[in-house]
């Protein structure tokens, strides 16, 4: 039997799935062809700056979603725009200047392929999956940032599993080891005994001896900044799904149960765990969109129900609070879907905005929600 409070979610969760669609549509159609990041006072297109070239991935990444939530015609639409979107990032799969080949092909390449079974969007994926790869460095044993050599950024274990899926895919077992192996040091390095997790790790090249914790998006080297740990919270219960490890899913429940207990009521944690008072008030919805999407797929992981269910009706609630009071939806003339994510508090960038990262995984956890509500 159906609760009132499912059909009361499912209403909710379809709305917000139709604001979506009709955003991203706008967006199209006012900017074609335009990848946006962040938006400036709610409007996508301006000349702010980007720091680095990650999110191409994210809006075909929609499009792939609402195809499939869509009637027969309307989804004709949305898969010619999702193709259309996706086939200029094909030549990334050779891009060695990011660490982010998994947002931009998992989102894209790999749900094209889910509907077509195309086999040269396979190969595409192959090849994205050998060159983030080819990051790997022997000494410290990990996949390093676009910062420098020296470098592990948390935001990597979101972009291991285009390596696992490379390795997969193709047999090879020293390309599954450089997954497992980058895994099990961000595991070791960067998250903390009480489940916080540490954005960037630093490593001395010549021995690959760990030096210290630090970061470039939080408040602090020793603090918890959100969305690095709901980077964790989704990354590394893909890393389980992938290699089967019950140490990563250990890691995965830990990360989750930090944000569980350290987030407020709502679900919507302040942009830093640590960040002082005032800036505290600052939250960030785009972490809070990701933690739902990664506790929607944790909860099918878990040997207990309990927190299976757990997991689940948190994820539930959170999007909640995001349907009701977050949304675009009432702000005159406001171009995204999700209001209230951050870029890059450090740098002023995309704070209090709508951000693309936020977006998708909005939309993801939707798709989610509305198979079981």
């Amino acid at each position: 039997m159906i609760s009132f409070q499912q059909e009361t979610d499912r209403a909710l969760f379809e709305n917000a799935l139709a604001f979506a669609k009709k955003q991203v549509g706008a967006l199209v159609k006012k900017h074609p062809d335009f990848y946006p990041m962040y938006t400036k006072k709610g409007k996508w297109k301006h000349e702010g700056a980007a720091w680095t070239h990650w999110c191409d991935g994210f809006l075909p990444g929609m499009m792939w979603i609402f195809e499939k939530r869509s009637e027969e015609k309307e989804a004709k639409v949305w898969r010619e725009n999702a193709i259309r979107y996706s086939k200029p990032l094909e030549p990334r799969k050779l891009d060695r200047e990011v660490h982010d080949l998994g947002f931009i092909f998992l989102s894209t390449y790999y749900r094209w392929y889910q509907v077509t079974k195309d086999e040269s969007l396979r190969k595409v994926l192959i090849t994205a999956g050998q060159t983030m790869g080819a990051r790997y460095r022997d000494k410290g044993q990990y996949l390093r940032s676009f910062v420098s050599e020296e470098s592990l950024f948390i935001d990597i274990m979101m972009n291991v599993g285009i390596v696992f899926y490379a390795a997969r895919e193709t047999g090879d077992k020293k390309l599954r080891e450089i997954a497992l192996r980058h895994s099990y040091t961000t595991r070791r390095t960067m998250v903390r005994g009480d489940g916080s997790t540490a954005q960037e790790g630093l490593f001395d090249t010549k021995n690959g001896e760990f030096l210290k914790q630090a970061t470039h998006q939080g408040e602090r080297g020793d603090s918890c900044w959100s969305r690095g740990l709901t980077w964790a919270m989704y990354g590394f219960a893909t890393a389980y799904e992938y290699s089967a490890d019950p140490h990563f899913l250990e890691t995965a429940e830990a990360c989750t149960d930090y944000f569980l207990s350290h987030t407020p009521n709502d679900g919507v944690p302040p942009w830093d765990y640590q960040a002082s008072a005032e800036s505290r008030k600052q939250v960030d919805t785009s972490a809070a969109a990701i933690a739902a999407a990664g506790m929607l797929r944790l909860s099918r992981m878990m040997q207990d129900p309990v927190k299976g269910h757990l997991y689940w009706s948190t994820a539930n609630q959170i999007m909640r609070t995001l349907c009701t009071s977050y949304l675009g939806d009432k702000t005159k003339g406001w171009e995204g879907i999700l209001k209230g994510g951050v870029y890059h508090m450090r740098k002023d960038l995309g704070v209090n905005e709508s951000v693309m990262w936020g977006e998708y995984f909005f939309c993801e956890a939707l798709d989610r929600l509305l198979r079981r509500v």
